[in-house]
């Protein structure tokens, strides 16, 4: 959605001061796109996978179990680290393997039953099926 042009006129007169105010920082960030940012940062991750992945094999090679630990939390902070920078540069999200159908709201709840109740119904089901 574009901006409209008040929003651009303000845009364009916040960039004006920031280069008025402080030249040296907006020209470390002038015509970076926020993509290169999060390459960067998944690049990042892929080099914490392999080098988590070198500590989790040095430690299963030499038997020492911290060292293999440390390797396996490495690889998952960097799994992690790198999932979050690919969801925000593409913009997508991953959902998880459980239905993500929206809840239904509280007034569009059933009410709820007691235990025994449920536990009837289930019984009288079970006997209409047969």
């Amino acid at each position: 959605m574009p901006l409209s042009e008040h929003e651009q006129r303000l845009l364009d007169q916040i960039e004006q001061a920031l280069y008025a105010d402080d030249p040296k920082f907006a020209s470390i960030y002038e015509g970076k796109d926020v993509r290169s940012h999060y390459r960067h940062r998944l690049l990042r991750a892929v080099l914490g996978l392999v080098a988590g992945l070198g500590l989790l094999l040095a430690g299963v090679i030499t038997q020492l179990i911290p060292l293999g630990v440390a390797g396996f939390v490495v690889m998952l902070a960097a799994a992690t680290f790198g999932l979050t920078s690919w969801q925000r540069m593409t913009g997508h999200r991953i959902s998880g393997i459980r239905d993500r159908s929206p809840k239904p709201r509280a007034t569009e709840r059933m009410p709820k039953r007691s235990v025994v109740r449920r536990l009837e119904d289930r019984w009288q089901r079970r006997q209409g099926d047969r």
